[in-house]
């Protein structure tokens, strides 16, 4: 492959545009839900959160199912199926008024949100050149680091302005958008095969190339949930709530910047160029938070975390894919995503239980230690895969 062959193809943007949409929708339910729980249904701060943990409970169960169905029926046939029922019951949203029915409804949207992320993500390495899937995922991984952003924006904006009702309607009209980029998209020859066979076996859940790489990304989202879960919380133990407003407005600017470069880069020299130095910026981002003492320190630690964080993820999922066979891309996504998504959860878990016991700055210190382990897992997961390749070439010959 050439470095010269294009990235942003049609076909390449319909995919980030899709990404993009249905994770403003993702952000923006994060945000206003629990409040619409409390003031509209006159729930608890407890069922607020249920609704939220019970979406990515859900996410995360079908995550693992979610290659094998897209290799039996298909990357578009899936695409579009997931994209048209999740967007119907975003709609849904505006009739009902129970939280049982609620969460129902979150749980069953949360196993088309599974399948279409990992689908989109297999389409958009399908459609990047092989030379430049590095940078290609990278920027495919900016439409995420956007919606963070846009998401939020919008609905804290418009949450004072408009009812409940109108905010849902505008969500829904956002995902809807999705469903005629879907139909738009065309797959590659060849990437598009389907299996005339649904076995539930362990290789049709998981990609065992993906899986060492993976456990990488465990352990780096398990980090970073301490950020994406109670920094808004811990900003306002600081006095700094105004300032956290813009948090992740910096955290997504210094990924924006920071990304093209870090994604040339790991396709012209190597992978840990980027990865090592991008481990350990992102734990001096979380120990900057862990002694943060006003809005300059809040936002420099931002800044640094969007570095570090936003570097690591396009790379590890870009490993991911290529440490598999090419026909197993929805495989290794899913692969990467169970985990990811999984550290996510596992992390909001625990640091929520200990927090009042230990404090905000104790969690972020120990998170930013932490996450040096991922220098020493990365290595591992090199290793077997050099070794493994080794061991390839010696059969051949």
């Amino acid at each position: 492959m050439k470095q010269s062959e294009p990235i942003w193809t049609r076909d390449f943007i319909m995919v980030v545009l899709i990404n993009l949409f249905i994770f403003v929708y993702f952000y923006a339910f994060l945000t206003v839900l629990p409040v619409y729980t409390m003031q509209e249904l006159g729930g608890s701060e407890s069922q607020g959160g249920l609704l939220i943990s019970g979406f990515m409970l859900s996410a995360i169960f079908a995550r693992p199912f979610s290659g094998a169905v897209i290799e039996r029926f298909g990357k578009k046939r899936m695409a579009l199926l997931s994209v048209i029922l999740f967007t119907l019951s975003s709609f849904l949203y505006i009739v009902i008024q129970d939280i049982y029915v609620l969460l129902g409804l979150r749980f069953f949207q949360g196993i088309w949100f599974s399948i279409i992320t990992t689908v989109t993500s297999a389409i958009a390495a399908d459609l990047i050149p092989a030379a430049r899937r590095g940078e290609g995922l990278g920027y495919f991984a900016m439409s995420m680091n956007l919606a963070v952003v846009i998401g939020p924006f919008i609905a804290l904006n418009l949450l004072d302005n408009i009812s409940f009702t109108a905010l849902f309607a505008l969500f829904s009209g956002v995902v809807t958008i999705g469903i005629l980029c879907t139909a738009l998209v065309r797959i590659p020859k060849g990437n598009d095969r389907t299996s005339a066979v649904f076995k539930l076996s362990f290789s049709n859940m998981f990609e065992k190339g993906a899986l060492r790489i993976a456990t990488v990304g465990l352990f780096v989202s398990f980090c970073y949930s301490s950020v994406i879960s109670f920094i808004s919380v811990y900003a306002k133990s600081l006095g700094l709530i105004e300032t956290s407003s813009y948090f992740f407005i910096v955290f997504a600017v210094a990924m924006m910047v920071t990304r093209p470069f870090t994604g040339k880069l790991y396709d012209k020299v190597g992978p840990g160029v980027v990865i090592y130095p991008s481990i350990i910026i992102f734990s001096i981002g979380l120990c900057l938070l862990a002694f943060t003492n006003s809005s300059g320190m809040l936002l420099l630690s931002g800044a640094v975390i969007g570095m570090g964080y936003g570097s690591i993820t396009p790379c590890l999922q870009t490993l991911a894919i290529q440490a598999s066979p090419k026909h197993r891309s929805g495989y290794a996504t899913a692969t990467y995503f169970t985990l990811f998504d999984s550290g996510i959860a596992v992390g909001s878990f625990v640091f929520g239980l200990v927090v009042s016991q230990t404090g905000f700055s104790n969690i972020y210190l120990f998170t930013g230690i932490f996450v040096l382990i991922n220098l020493f897992l990365y290595t591992w997961s090199q290793k077997s895969a050099l070794l493994k390749e080794e061991q390839n070439i010696s059969i051949a010959d």
